[in-house]
C-alpha cells in the first residue's frame, strides 16, 4: 500500500482529497502541526508528498527544499495562484508535478498514480545502465557517477535520461518524453518538459557532460553516445 501525506491547511480539501484516495487504497495522513512538518515526514516516511504552497508557517517551497535535502520522495505541489514564476520554481526545485487549483480530484488521483508507476516500477528492470558516454547510470540510486564526480539526479531527471538512452544517438520526441513521463500530456505543461531537461542538462555539465544531451529544435532531444562527443 503506497503512503501519501498531503501538506494542506485547506481541512475541507485535506479531507475530501483523503477519501478519495483512501477508496483507492492509498494510505494518507495530513499534516497536523505546520511548524513540525519534517517530524511528521520522517515519522509517516511517505512515497509521495502533496504540497499546498501557501500554508502558514512556511509556504510550501520551503518545505520542499527541506525535503529535497533528505529525500527523492515524489512531490506534487497544489496551488490557487497562476502565476508561470510559481510552476518554474517548482520545478527547479525538484517537484514532479504542478495542479491549479481549483481542480478535479480525479485529476489529482491520476496524476499520482502515473507518478507513483513511474517511480516503483524500477525494480522490474535492470538496476544499471552501463558506460553511457564513460558514465555509469544508476537506476536504483538516481546517481550517475564518472571519473570526474558522482551528480544525484531527481526521479524526473533520472527517468528522462533512461528514456533517451534507451535510444541513445537517436531522436526522442518531446511529446514521447511527455507522454512517458505523465501518462496524458493533457495534465501538464510543455514548460515543465523543458525545465527538467534544463535542470538534467545543467547537472550533467558538473561531471563533464553538459553537451550530452543535444537539443534538436522543433523534434526533441538526443542522448550522444561518447564516440559521437569526440
Amino acid at each position: 500500500m503506497f503512503k501519501i501525506l498531503i501538506i494542506e491547511d485547506d481541512e475541507t480539501l485535506l479531507r475530501e482529497v483523503k477519501e478519495r484516495l483512501m477508496q483507492w487504497s492509498f494510505e494518507v495522513s495530513g499534516i497536523s502541526q505546520f511548524d513540525r512538518v519534517m517530524e511528521e515526514f520522517a515519522a509517516f516516511r511517505p512515497d509521495l508528498v502533496v504540497i499546498d504552497i501557501q500554508l502558514p508557517k512556511f509556504d510550501g517551497f520551503h518545505w520542499c527544499r527541506q525535503i529535497r535535502a533528505h529525500s527523492h520522495v515524489p512531490i506534487i505541489f497544489l496551488s490557487s495562484r497562476d502565476h508561470p514564476a510559481d510552476i518554474v520554481m517548482s520545478m527547479q526545485l525538484g517537484a514532479d508535478d504542478y495542479v491549479q487549483k481549483p481542480f478535479h480530484i480525479e485529476v489529482l488521483i491520476a496524476k499520482i498514480q502515473a507518478i507513483l508507476r513511474r517511480v516503483y516500477a524500477y525494480g522490474s528492470e535492470q538496476a544499471v545502465l552501463k558506460t553511457w558516454c564513460g558514465a555509469t547510470v544508476d537506476l536504483q540510486r538516481n546517481t550517475v557517477e564518472n571519473q570526474q564526480g558522482c551528480i544525484e539526479l531527481s526521479k524526473n531527471e533520472i527517468f528522462i535520461l533512461k528514456l533517451l538512452i534507451e535510444q541513445k544517438n537517436q531522436i526522442v520526441s518531446r511529446e514521447h518524453l511527455i507522454k512517458s513521463l505523465w501518462d496524458d500530456e493533457r495534465f501538464v505543461s510543455d514548460n515543465t518538459l523543458t525545465v527538467n531537461v534544463n535542470r538534467l542538462r545543467k547537472k550533467l555539465a558538473e561531471i563533464g557532460l553538459g553537451d550530452s544531451i543535444e537539443t534538436k529544435v522543433g523534434q526533441g532531444y538526443i542522448a550522444l553516445e561518447k564516440d559521437a562527443l569526440l
